[in-house]
Protein backbone atom coordinates (compact mmCIF):
# COMPACT_ATOMS: atom_id res chain seq x y z
CA UNK A 1 0.00 0.00 0.00
CA UNK A 2 3.15 2.07 -0.25
CA UNK A 3 2.55 3.95 -3.11
CA UNK A 4 -1.33 4.82 -2.64
CA UNK A 5 -0.56 6.18 0.91
CA UNK A 6 2.27 8.16 0.01
CA UNK A 7 0.45 9.16 -3.71
CA UNK A 8 -2.89 10.80 -1.04
CA UNK A 9 -0.19 12.55 1.28
CA UNK A 10 1.62 14.37 -1.44
CA UNK A 11 -1.50 15.54 -3.29
CA UNK A 12 -2.87 16.52 -0.12
CA UNK A 13 0.33 18.45 0.23
CA UNK A 14 0.41 19.96 -2.98
CA UNK A 15 -2.93 19.39 -5.08
CA UNK A 16 -2.58 18.77 -9.10
CA UNK A 17 0.44 19.97 -10.74
CA UNK A 18 -1.09 20.63 -13.81
CA UNK A 19 1.51 19.51 -15.92
CA UNK A 20 2.86 19.76 -19.62
CA UNK A 21 1.96 21.21 -22.57
CA UNK A 22 2.57 24.46 -21.46
CA UNK A 23 0.54 26.10 -24.81
CA UNK A 24 -2.21 24.25 -24.37
CA UNK A 25 -5.22 25.37 -26.59
CA UNK A 26 -2.89 27.80 -28.09
CA UNK A 27 -2.97 27.20 -32.06
CA UNK A 28 -0.51 29.05 -34.36
CA UNK A 29 1.67 27.18 -37.28
CA UNK A 30 4.59 25.01 -36.67
CA UNK A 31 3.15 24.22 -33.11
CA UNK A 32 1.77 21.00 -31.78
CA UNK A 33 0.83 20.65 -28.39
CA UNK A 34 1.78 17.26 -27.75
CA UNK A 35 5.08 17.21 -30.05
CA UNK A 36 5.89 20.42 -27.40
CA UNK A 37 6.17 17.75 -24.97
CA UNK A 38 8.29 15.65 -26.80
CA UNK A 39 10.41 18.47 -27.23
CA UNK A 40 10.80 19.39 -23.47
CA UNK A 41 11.40 15.83 -22.36
CA UNK A 42 14.65 15.73 -24.43
CA UNK A 43 15.39 19.41 -23.37
CA UNK A 44 14.87 18.31 -19.72
CA UNK A 45 17.86 16.09 -19.71
CA UNK A 46 20.66 16.92 -17.38
CA UNK A 47 19.18 20.70 -16.54
CA UNK A 48 16.31 22.95 -14.69
CA UNK A 49 13.32 22.92 -16.01
CA UNK A 50 13.48 27.21 -15.83
CA UNK A 51 16.27 26.84 -18.62
CA UNK A 52 13.88 24.42 -20.82
CA UNK A 53 11.11 26.89 -20.52
CA UNK A 54 13.20 29.48 -21.84
CA UNK A 55 14.16 27.03 -25.13
CA UNK A 56 10.57 25.95 -25.34
CA UNK A 57 9.51 29.86 -25.51
CA UNK A 58 11.69 30.14 -28.33
CA UNK A 59 10.68 27.62 -30.08
CA UNK A 60 7.31 28.40 -30.00
CA UNK A 61 8.06 32.12 -31.05
CA UNK A 62 10.23 31.00 -34.10
CA UNK A 63 7.31 28.78 -35.22
CA UNK A 64 9.69 25.26 -34.59
CA UNK A 65 7.17 22.78 -32.23
CA UNK A 66 6.27 20.25 -34.52
CA UNK A 67 8.13 17.23 -35.67
CA UNK A 68 8.12 18.85 -39.14
CA UNK A 69 9.52 22.09 -38.15
CA UNK A 70 12.00 20.30 -36.11
CA UNK A 71 13.19 18.36 -39.21
CA UNK A 72 13.55 20.85 -41.67
CA UNK A 73 15.27 24.15 -39.65
CA UNK A 74 19.50 24.09 -39.88
CA UNK A 75 20.39 22.68 -37.04
CA UNK A 76 22.71 25.83 -36.01
CA UNK A 77 19.27 28.14 -36.17
CA UNK A 78 18.22 24.81 -33.40
CA UNK A 79 21.26 25.37 -31.82
CA UNK A 80 20.79 28.80 -30.84
CA UNK A 81 17.41 28.60 -29.81
CA UNK A 82 17.61 26.17 -27.55
CA UNK A 83 21.24 26.71 -25.44
CA UNK A 84 19.61 27.76 -22.61
CA UNK A 85 18.98 24.47 -21.62
CA UNK A 86 22.33 23.12 -21.65
CA UNK A 87 24.67 20.51 -23.76
CA UNK A 88 22.58 22.26 -27.00
CA UNK A 89 24.73 20.51 -29.82
CA UNK A 90 23.49 17.19 -28.32
CA UNK A 91 20.14 17.90 -27.56
CA UNK A 92 20.12 19.85 -31.02
CA UNK A 93 20.82 16.54 -32.41
CA UNK A 94 18.58 14.36 -30.46
CA UNK A 95 15.77 16.62 -31.60
CA UNK A 96 16.63 16.34 -35.16
CA UNK A 97 16.51 12.36 -34.90
CA UNK A 98 13.40 12.60 -32.75
CA UNK A 99 11.51 14.90 -35.26
CA UNK A 100 12.94 12.94 -38.28
CA UNK A 101 11.52 9.34 -36.42
CA UNK A 102 7.98 11.20 -35.73
CA UNK A 103 7.77 12.40 -39.01
CA UNK A 104 8.77 9.47 -41.21
CA UNK A 105 6.37 7.19 -38.78
CA UNK A 106 3.41 9.80 -38.61
CA UNK A 107 3.13 8.23 -35.08
CA UNK A 108 1.09 11.62 -34.65
CA UNK A 109 -1.03 13.78 -37.03
CA UNK A 110 2.06 16.44 -37.28
CA UNK A 111 0.30 20.13 -37.55
CA UNK A 112 -3.02 18.81 -37.20
CA UNK A 113 -2.19 18.81 -33.21
CA UNK A 114 -3.87 15.38 -32.97
CA UNK A 115 -2.36 12.31 -31.69
CA UNK A 116 -3.49 9.23 -33.76
CA UNK A 117 -3.41 5.45 -32.73
CA UNK A 118 -0.07 4.60 -33.86
CA UNK A 119 1.73 5.03 -30.81
CA UNK A 120 5.38 4.40 -31.24
CA UNK A 121 6.36 1.19 -29.01
CA UNK A 122 9.29 2.02 -26.07
CA UNK A 123 11.48 -0.01 -27.75
CA UNK A 124 11.57 1.80 -31.09
CA UNK A 125 12.13 5.24 -28.82
CA UNK A 126 14.67 3.68 -26.95
CA UNK A 127 16.75 2.80 -30.33
CA UNK A 128 16.69 6.68 -30.86
CA UNK A 129 20.48 8.21 -30.02
CA UNK A 130 20.49 10.13 -26.91
CA UNK A 131 16.60 8.61 -25.82
CA UNK A 132 17.20 6.48 -22.66
CA UNK A 133 14.34 5.23 -20.03
CA UNK A 134 13.03 7.99 -18.35
CA UNK A 135 13.03 10.07 -21.51
CA UNK A 136 11.05 7.71 -23.54
CA UNK A 137 8.75 6.62 -21.16
CA UNK A 138 7.85 10.43 -20.30
CA UNK A 139 7.13 10.75 -23.96
CA UNK A 140 4.75 7.91 -24.29
CA UNK A 141 3.16 8.82 -20.80
CA UNK A 142 2.80 12.87 -21.31
CA UNK A 143 2.38 12.85 -25.04
CA UNK A 144 0.27 9.91 -26.10
CA UNK A 145 -1.44 9.14 -22.36
CA UNK A 146 -0.21 5.55 -22.24
CA UNK A 147 0.43 4.31 -18.54
CA UNK A 148 3.80 4.01 -17.95
CA UNK A 149 5.11 5.14 -14.94
CA UNK A 150 8.31 7.51 -15.14
CA UNK A 151 11.11 7.01 -12.56
CA UNK A 152 13.72 9.80 -11.84
CA UNK A 153 16.47 10.57 -9.11
CA UNK A 154 13.47 12.17 -7.01
CA UNK A 155 11.54 8.90 -7.19
CA UNK A 156 14.76 6.93 -5.66
CA UNK A 157 15.23 10.02 -3.04
CA UNK A 158 11.19 9.25 -2.03
CA UNK A 159 11.36 5.59 -1.67
CA UNK A 160 14.41 5.88 0.33
CA UNK A 161 12.86 8.13 2.72
CA UNK A 162 10.34 6.11 3.09
CA UNK A 163 12.44 3.05 3.85
CA UNK A 164 12.84 1.34 0.59
CA UNK A 165 16.31 1.77 0.27
CA UNK A 166 17.09 -1.41 -1.20
CA UNK A 167 14.10 -0.35 -3.75
CA UNK A 168 15.79 2.81 -4.11
CA UNK A 169 19.05 1.24 -5.16
CA UNK A 170 17.04 -0.97 -7.82
CA UNK A 171 17.41 -1.27 -11.57
CA UNK A 172 15.29 1.78 -13.62
CA UNK A 173 12.39 -1.13 -14.44
CA UNK A 174 12.10 -2.41 -11.21
CA UNK A 175 11.46 0.17 -9.37
CA UNK A 176 8.82 0.98 -12.91
CA UNK A 177 7.49 -2.15 -12.41
CA UNK A 178 6.90 -1.66 -8.71
CA UNK A 179 5.11 1.08 -8.86
CA UNK A 180 2.76 -0.32 -12.07
CA UNK A 181 2.01 -3.34 -9.60
CA UNK A 182 0.60 -1.37 -6.73
CA UNK A 183 -1.10 1.34 -8.61
CA UNK A 184 -4.04 1.36 -11.10
CA UNK A 185 -2.86 1.48 -14.65
CA UNK A 186 -4.54 4.59 -15.45
CA UNK A 187 -2.22 7.50 -17.03
CA UNK A 188 -3.29 10.25 -15.28
CA UNK A 189 -2.77 8.86 -11.88
CA UNK A 190 0.89 8.10 -13.44
CA UNK A 191 1.47 11.85 -14.73
CA UNK A 192 -0.05 12.98 -11.68
CA UNK A 193 2.13 11.01 -8.98
CA UNK A 194 5.62 11.36 -11.15
CA UNK A 195 4.54 15.70 -10.81
CA UNK A 196 3.97 15.26 -7.13
CA UNK A 197 7.40 13.37 -6.82
CA UNK A 198 8.84 16.06 -8.76
CA UNK A 199 7.48 18.75 -6.43
CA UNK A 200 8.28 17.46 -3.65
CA UNK A 201 11.77 16.31 -4.55
CA UNK A 202 12.55 20.46 -5.03
CA UNK A 203 11.53 21.19 -2.02
CA UNK A 204 12.70 18.72 0.71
Amino acid sequence: MFPNKVYQELFKEFGSQHWWPKHKGKKRPGFDPHFEIIVGTVLTQNTAWKNVKKAIECLYEKNLLDAESIFAVPIKKLEICIKSSGYYRQKAKKLKIVAKFFSENNAYHGRSSKICTKIPTRSQLLALWGIGRETADSILLYAFNHPIFVVDAYTRRLLAAHGQKKLAKADYDKIREYFESQLPRDYKLFNEYHALIVRWGKEK
